[in-house]
């Protein structure tokens, strides 16, 4: 999963190094509208939906909260 999750990363932003741990979000390799559209491709990858409320910065600072977000709305690790 943590594979697929750099890949569509590196699709919205190919500029950056996603497999590092960092915050995505504080270190401005992620701006709002590129979390819009990692939800958009989320949702259509896993085939979820990903509850507005759950649409937080933190839920998209690293490659482990993105993983624990997409558990919490169902998808099998």
């Amino acid at each position: 999963m943590q594979q697929q999750i750099i890949n569509i990363l590196r699709e919205i932003r190919p500029e950056f190094d996603f497999s590092q741990e960092i915050n995505f979000v504080e270190e401005g390799m992620l701006d709002s509208f590129d979390v819009v559209n990692l939800v958009t491709a989320l949702d259509e990858h896993f085939h979820i939906s990903i509850d507005g409320m759950d649409i937080l910065p933190e839920n998209f600072a690293t490659i482990d909260a993105i993983v624990n977000l997409l558990i919490n709305n169902g998808v099998k690790p």
